[in-house]
C-alpha cells in the first residue's frame, strides 16, 4: 500500500504544482515529527518500540473482557505488507474463548503534549472493542483513574457509525459516570483508513477525526484530580472483544476472524 503511494509521489514529484500541494495537505504546520512507527517492515511489531500487555487476562482487565491477549504471537499482532494487523480469533486460550494482543509504549516511548494520530482501518462486528489510547506514565504508582487515561479513539461494532474519544481521571471517569467525551459519526471505519488524533496542550485536549475537531476538553486548572495531564503519557492498541462495553449487544461468533489495520501512529511536537 504504501509502495504504491510512493510511486504515486514520483509522478506528482514530476507534476511540479500538484506536488506542492500534495505536501501542504500532509504537513502539520508548527510541529514537527518526533516519534513514528511507518511499519515498514515483517514480522512481530518492533521492539524497540512496542510490548505486550497480558497480566490482566485473569480478570478481563476490569472491564468483563472475554478475550486472551498472547504475547509476541503472529497470529494476533503481525507486521506485513506496510501495516499493522491485531487480530482478534475465536479460539480457547487458558479460561478465554477468544484471543487478541495488546500493545504498549509503556516503558519505551512516553510523550507529554503534541499531536498524536493513528491511521487505521477498524475491525467490523458486533462485539469488537477497539481502542487507540494512552495512560499516564505514573499509573503503576498513582494507579488508575489518577493517572489519567486518554482514549484518541474507541469503536464498539454495536455502534457502526460511530467512533469515541474520551478522558480518565479521578475526577472524571466511567466508574463514577462523569467521563468526559464525545463521538463523531463514521461513514466506513471499515473498509477506508481514517485518521484518529488528539492534539493536546496545557490548555486543552482536541479530539480529530481525519483531522477535524470533534469534541475538546479545556484545562480548568484545578488539580490534578481534573487534569493530570502535564506529564508524559504511553500509547496503547488493542482490540478487545465482549466487555462491560464492547459486549452490552453480545458477541456475533461468525465474525472471527477479525483485525484492526494499521497504517502507521506518528507523534508531532511543536517546533
Amino acid at each position: 500500500m504504501k509502495q504504491i503511494r510512493s510511486v504515486i509521489l514520483i509522478i506528482l514529484l514530476a507534476s511540479g504544482p500538484l506536488f506542492s500541494i500534495y505536501c501542504q495537505h500532509n504537513v502539520h504546520e508548527g510541529y514537527k515529527l518526533i516519534w513514528s512507527d511507518e511499519f515498514e517492515y515483517s514480522g512481530l511489531p518492533d521492539s524497540s518500540k512496542w510490548g505486550f500487555e497480558t497480566k490482566g487476562n485473569a480478570h478481563g482487565w476490569g472491564n468483563n473482557e472475554k478475550q486472551f491477549y498472547t504475547e509476541r504471537n503472529l497470529s494476533n499482532a503481525v507486521v506485513e505488507d506496510g501495516v499493522l494487523k491485531i487480530i482478534a480469533r475465536k479460539e480457547q486460550k487458558e479460561n478465554k474463548n477468544y484471543t487478541s494482543a495488546r500493545l504498549s509504549s509503556q516503558a519505551k516511548a512516553a510523550f507529554k503534549y503534541g499531536l498524536i494520530e493513528a491511521r487505521a482501518k477498524l475491525p467490523a462486528g458486533k462485539g469488537t472493542w477497539p481502542a487507540i489510547w494512552m495512560l499516564g506514565s505514573n499509573r503503576l504508582t498513582a494507579g488508575w483513574p489518577d493517572c489519567g487515561e486518554i482514549d484518541i479513539m474507541e469503536h464498539v461494532g454495536y455502534e457502526p457509525d460511530s467512533v469515541h474519544g474520551t478522558i480518565h481521571t479521578a475526577a472524571y471517569n466511567h466508574i463514577k459516570g462523569t467521563q468526559k467525551g464525545g463521538s463523531v459519526f463514521i461513514e466506513d471505519p471499515y473498509s477506508a483508513f481514517h485518521v484518529y488524533g488528539i492534539e493536546w496542550t496545557p490548555d486543552r485536549m482536541d479530539f480529530l477525526l481525519d483531522g477535524k475537531v470533534y469534541y475538546y476538553v479545556e484545562n480548568e486548572h484545578l488539580s490534578d484530580k481534573e487534569w493530570p495531564f502535564d506529564q508524559p503519557f504511553y500509547l496503547i492498541m488493542n482490540v478487545a472483544i465482549g466487555g462491560n462495553w464492547g459486549g452490552k449487544k453480545g458477541i456475533d461468533d461468525s465474525i472471527f476472524p477479525v483485525e484492526m489495520i494499521v497504517d502507521w501512529v506518528r507523534v508531532y511536537q511543536k517546533d
